[in-house]
């Protein structure tokens, strides 16, 4: 009897390598690994960079064993709410196609980015019975109306809130970051024994530490005396960005040590323009801005630094995720918590004793825990970072992380047993 036909994994994710986002890479990991397990994935992306739609993709390629999509249209960037919205609105369209056209699907993954694609994959369930699992990168609408930028009782709140209720009671896994965001889910739209925590993982795991010598980056960034405090990643509407330059503005007008502070800002986000405003206004001596760096420079970047920053603001705990973190423990860098004692970074920080915390996100606060770390003897630095490599290598691990969603995966595409053959459309 000839064997049946290979399950497909149906990827939905509008960012994907080699384009810079977070969620896309982790998806790219995911999908990866999949394929190694046998199964046939298929990508769904848009063609265009999320950062900068100038920046276009192949059609369509194998990347990584995975046979990626890219549809057009599904991009304008992110000048204002209506481009956004209109590139999500193009791509959940097409990926709706994909959805309940692709042949043999087995199971589907969604993330929250973009927004409401966990829609799309619920009609498919209902359309098609395919299973799908939902990974919950962040919690909407109530980061937004948390930071003031929705009331609760707005109509477009409140229809986002049905249909995350909608989702959540199709999807087969729903896997959110921390215990925080599993808390305040439960509060909100339990999903009953579908929730599971799964923290994420690092991009990029070196074998070994890249030490400033050996780092061709950090030649051509800073000065070999300088103190070099990164944040690298998006820079949301919750990160403190004016905080953290006016830190800047202080250390840069102390004593000798204090000036060895550099400040480096890496990556885009909605308040990324604060930098580069400050920047071309008063043109500040210890701070840079660098654009998303391309993964194969990830380790270098990242290794730049002398300290990473990880904040959290304390209105959207459980909310949003430090994914930040993660890449800067697995390239053995203390950190520096802005944020609450209660969140997720703190609760690393203090289980490693792997940098120091900034309680309150003022420039005061943080020029102090950098005057902190840059008075920590080089040593006692490096055993700290090699610390926080030791929880990105076990607690944290890729290996452990990434085998549970596969797993999770595989478990809900066994439990659905309904073979997309059954629908008799063209394949994509």
């Amino acid at each position: 009897m000839p064997p049946g036909p290979t399950k497909t994994l149906l990827v939905l994710s509008a960012t994907f390598p080699p384009d810079a986002p977070a969620v896309g890479q982790h998806m790219a990991d995911v999908g990866e690994a999949m394929a190694a397990r046998g199964w046939r994935v298929v990508v769904v992306a848009a063609d265009r960079a999320y950062d900068n739609p100038a920046i276009r993709f192949p059609a369509r390629e194998i990347y990584r064993g995975m046979d990626v999509r890219r549809v057009p249209f599904a991009s304008f960037g992110k000048r204002s709410i209506l481009t956004r919205a209109l590139g999500m609105a193009f791509y959940l369209v097409q990926a709706m196609a994909y959805a309940l056209c692709v042949r043999n699907v087995g199971a589907m993954i969604v993330s929250t980015s973009p927004p409401l694609c966990g829609v799309v994959a619920s009609i498919a369930r209902l359309v098609r019975g395919v299973p799908f699992l939902y990974w919950m990168m962040d919690l909407n609408p109530d980061q937004i109306v948390a930071l003031g930028k929705a009331r609760p009782s707005s109509p477009l709140v409140r229809i986002f809130d049905a249909m995350q209720r909608f989702i959540l009671r199709r999807a087969a896994r729903v896997v959110v970051l921390d215990r925080f965001m599993a808390d305040r889910l439960r509060r909100k739209h339990d999903p009953g024994d579908a929730l599971l925590v799964i923290p994420p993982w690092a991009h990029d795991e070196p074998d070994q530490p890249l030490a400033h010598g050996d780092n061709p980056f950090r030649a051509t960034l800073a000065p070999p005396d300088s103190f070099v405090v990164m944040y690298s990643g998006n820079h949301g509407y919750s990160t403190p960005v004016s905080a953290m330059l006016d830190a800047a503005a202080l250390l840069a007008q102390g004593d000798a040590t204090d000036r060895r502070a550099l400040f480096v800002f890496v990556g885009g986000g909605v308040r990324k323009g604060e930098v580069d405003e400050r920047l071309r206004t008063t043109n500040p001596p210890n701070v840079k801005s660098l654009p998303y760096q391309p993964l194969e420079r990830l380790r270098e970047s990242l290794s730049a630094a002398d300290v990473h920053v990880v904040t959290m603001d304390a209105h959207v705990v459980g909310m949003v995720h430090p994914c930040k973190i993660y890449g800067a423990m697995a390239i053995a860098r203390p950190i520096l918590v802005v944020g609450p004692d209660e969140c997720h970074a703190t609760d690393i920080l203090w289980g490693g004793s792997i940098g120091w915390h900034a309680r309150d996100a003022t420039p005061h606060a943080i020029a102090e825990s950098v005057r902190a770390a840059m008075r920590t003897p080089a040593a006692d630095l490096a055993s700290m970072g090699l610390a926080a490599k030791r929880l990105a290598d076990t607690k944290y691990a890729r290996a452990t992380s990434l085998g549970r969603l596969c797993d999770e995966l595989e478990s809900i595409a066994g439990a659905g047993q309904v073979a997309a053959s059954e629908h008799p459309r063209a394949t994509p």
